[in-house]
Parts: C-alpha cells; sequence; structure tokens
C-alpha cells in the first residue's frame, strides 16, 4: 500500500485504546437470556419466506425453536448441515436484504427477528466446545482437488471431505480463508474468527491444504485432472479493475481490497498509515469497508464518490446508513475524471453525471475535493486462463457447478452470479454433491463391469 511517507498520509493518527474500541465487534453477541428473548419473538411459519430468501436453505423456524427451547447445539447442527461457514456468514451475510427482510415480523412490526444474531449464537455455542459436530464417512478411495481456500473451496472441501472422499486444497495466498479471511472489514470479524472457523472445519479430517499454490504457476488444471478424480475451482476474483482518469497512477492511489487486506493482518493497528482527506471510488460492500475503516482509523474526511444513483450502489442501504453514522459522506452521480497533485494525490477532480437515453453521461460540470489517499473499489475481475468457458468474462458452470470441462467444477466468486460469502458456501455445497454422485456412479459403474 501505499507509503506513509507520502504527504498527508501519517501513522498513529489515533491513540491505541481508541482504535481498539472503534474496531471492537460490530453487534455485541447475544446471551443466553437474550437469545431466548429474540426467538420467542418467531412465528416459526410453516413455508417460512425467511427460509426461501436463505441462499443456502436453512431450516430457519427450526433453528430458531430449538434455541427458544434451550438447544443452541442443535440448532446449531441444523445450520451447519446447510451452511459449514455458518458462523461467518451470521456475521457478514446482509441478513437485512435476505431472510430478515423476508421476515413476516418486517412485514407486520417493521422489526424483523433478528435471525443473523440468533444463527451466531447457535454456531459461537457449539465451537466453543472445541468439538465438530460431523463425523466422516468410511473412505471412498476417490481424491478430489480444491483450488482455493475461500468460502467455495472450504464448504466444497468440507462436504466431500465428511462424504469419505480425500480432498487436497490448493490455495495462493499464505492462509486460507479467502474473502473471510481478507477482504471483510475488521469490525465485522473479530478475534481472528475466520482463521479459527477454518481451524474448526478442518476437524472432520481428510482434508489436506497447501498455502502459496497458485494455478497457472505452481500447478495447472490438466495436472491436477490427471492426479485426481475430480477439480473443483473455487478461484475468486484476481484483477482489480482499473481507475482510467489522468492522475491515476499518482502516490496515494491504491486498490481498497490492498487497504482491507493490509487492515485485517495488521499486528498493531497504530503503525498502519491513513490520510486526513480519503476518498474511495465505488458503490459497493469493498467501498463502505474501506471507507468506514478509514474513518476508523482516524482519517478527518472520508467521501465514497459513486457514478449512479444512491439506489444503484452494490452496498445495502443498511451498509450505507452505517457509512454516514460514522461521519462518512456519499456522493452520488459523481465520477472522477482527474487526479491532481505534485507526484503524490492532493486533489480528486469529480464530475457530475447523469442518464440520458439509458447511457450513464457526464454533464460537465466538476467539483474538487482535498483527498491526500484515494482508494479504488469499482470491481474486480476473473482472471481466465486456459481451460472452462467464459460468461461474461466468468466461469460458466451449471445450476451443479459442472464446468464445460469434464471432471472439472467450479463455484464462488469466479462464476457468474451473487458475490456474496453466502452464495459462494451454497454453491460449494452443491458442487459437492454433484462431484459425489458422479464419483460414487462411477465407481458402481466399475465395480458392474
Amino acid at each position: 500500500m501505499t507509503s506513509p511517507f507520502t504527504p498527508g498520509i501519517a501513522h498513529n493518527r489515533l491513540e491505541p485504546s481508541r482504535l481498539a474500541e472503534n474496531f471492537g465487534d460490530l453487534h455485541a453477541p447475544l446471551d443466553a437470556h437474550e437469545a431466548t428473548v429474540a426467538a420467542d419473538r418467531c412465528y416459526f411459519c410453516h413455508d417460512a419466506p425467511c427460509v426461501t430468501a436463505c441462499p443456502t436453505d436453512i431450516d430457519i423456524p427450526l433453528f430458531i425453536r430449538q434455541i427458544a427451547t434451550g438447544q443452541p447445539q442443535a440448532s446449531a447442527r441444523t445450520i451447519l448441515e446447510q451452511n459449514i461457514l455458518g458462523g461467518m456468514c451470521a456475521r457478514v451475510c446482509p441478513t437485512e436484504t435476505l431472510c430478515e427482510e423476508s421476515c413476516v415480523r418486517m412485514t407486520a412490526e417493521h422489526k424483523p427477528v433478528e435471525i443473523g444474531r440468533l444463527q451466531r449464537y447457535a454456531t459461537d455455542s457449539v465451537m466453543r466446545t472445541g468439538t465438530h459436530p460431523f463425523t466422516r464417512a468410511p473412505s471412498t478411495g476417490k481424491s478430489v482437488a480444491v483450488v482455493g481456500a475461500g468460502p467455495a473451496g472450504l464448504s466444497c472441501a468440507h462436504r466431500l471431505a465428511m462424504l469419505g472422499h480425500d480432498v487436497v486444497i490448493f490455495e495462493a495466498k499464505p492462509k486460507p480463508g479467502g474473502l473471510n479471511e481478507y477482504g471483510i472489514a475488521a469490525y465485522k470479524s473479530t478475534q481472528d474468527f475466520a482463521a479459527r472457523e477454518v481451524d474448526w472445519l478442518m476437524q472432520i479430517g481428510g482434508i489436506t491444504l497447501h498455502t502459496g499454490r497458485t494455478l497457472g504457476k505452481d500447478l495447472t488444471l490438466g495436472e491436477l485432472q490427471s492426479d485426481f478424480d475430480a477439480v473443483f475451482l473455487g478461484l475468486g476474483l484476481g484483477a482489480v479493475n482499473a481507475l482510467t482518469c489522468d492522475g491515476n497512477d499518482r502516490g496515494g492511489v491504491d486498490d481498497a481490497v490492498d487497504f482491507i487486506a493490509e487492515l485485517r493482518q495488521a499486528s498493531d493497528l497504530t503503525k498502519l498509515p491513513i490520510g486526513r482527506n480519503v476518498v474511495v471510488i465505488g458503490g459497493g460492500m469493498t467501498a463502505v469497508d474501506a471507507a468506514v475503516q478509514a474513518k476508523l482509523l482516524g482519517a478527518e474526511n472520508v467521501t465514497i464518490s459513486y457514478r449512479r444513483g444512491q439506489d444503484a450502489m452494490g452496498a445495502s442501504r443498511y451498509e450505507q446508513d452505517l457509512a454516514t453514522s460514522r461521519g462518512v459522506q456519499i456522493l452520488t452521480n459523481t465520477m472522477p475524471v482527474a487526479i491532481h497533485g505534485n507526484g503524490s494525490v492532493q486533489e480528486i477532480e469529480l464530475e457530475y453525471t447523469e442518464t440520458r437515453d439509458g447511457k450513464l453521461v457526464g454533464t460537465g460540470e466538476t467539483r474538487r475535493l482535498p483527498a491526500d489517499q484515494v482508494f479504488r473499489a469499482i470491481g474486480q475481475s476473473f482472471a481466465a486462463f486456459d481451460g472452462p468457458e467464459l460468461d461474461r468474462g466468468k466461469i460458466r458452470v451449471t445450476d451443479t457447478g459442472r464446468t464445460s470441462v469434464d471432471g472439472v467444477w467450479a463455484g464462488g466468486d469466479c462464476t457468474a452470479g451473487e458475490d456474496l460469502t453466502v452464495v459462494a458456501v451454497a454453491e460449494g455445497r452443491d458442487a459437492a454433491m454433484d462431484i459425489h454422485a458422479a464419483l460414487t456412479n462411477s465407481a458402481t459403474m466399475q465395480a458392474a463391469e
């Protein structure tokens, strides 16, 4: 990231005690009494709309009823049978636009059952025991390579291992977890929860993890196909989209994902440099996470600039409100046209936009903001390689994750669809079930022959 010697960017903007407070848990966990009270608000609907809204199809009324009757361990199992990363999803899933938005209580009272916090209560309770609720089936003798240890890859690996297959995960980064480890705002996942959840998940057995192994550099798809009975690609997204405006290469202009990753891995936040005037370009979750954390680190003025209207922002209204409540200014219908400064950024010039005949265009009217740090959060793209066919720049897959290459499945952000952790978990799980069906059917046919 930017050198701390860039003018306007400095360490130690806030005292350690203030930083610890700022980066504490966004939502305090429920205690047993609070969980019981929250669970009692559920109507336990038949054909509950919250279940339909959940990408992983968790039986939400059942797990809440189990909490209400004092069975948090059973509740956790109900959740984890469908979503093995239910603990992290309880922290980062946009429940306000999924299950909670569909809650009948939301319609009746404009206050849904706190499904996300109840899910966290249940999953935390089982993780505190240190035991794993599932056992591994007898070995099938089949082996599967999983490329990427993010939510999709981990979900796929766990389900395959539970079904008795031997799984080898190849992860490019030094740590497993993918987005959960490197890309989530620090105040949403505290106390190394992502790493602890991976360690807990691996207790199923039958999974070998190799870090620092990159597809296309350290291994090829052809090699994996030769060495394993099946391959699952959970590669995530690689390259950050370029900011095409004058001065985008000045000092102080960085990728938001790198800023977030550095913050997540920092052992001492007082040593993380941040500017006084920070501008984030983009309108999604990454933009909000970067902007809020810049403010929490001590930036005096933080602005999000988004080229379209507020309703078009990728970040939910809840996340937008969270940003503004922390003092972040959101400027909509503005886009960068130039970054000014002598070597390092000093100002950013924004042009107002409007939609004409269905196309977004600049109006010619501009404004300048002081900026000693600019973060790009304008999306990432899939780093394509020779192999599966692509669909709109991502891997084309069937409903069960099959690619155009025999024996190769894919899921998560590298495939077309919503870039959500909970969606990636569902896709990894569903691909694992299809891989299992393919491998066991193949074994049955071979035995018959």
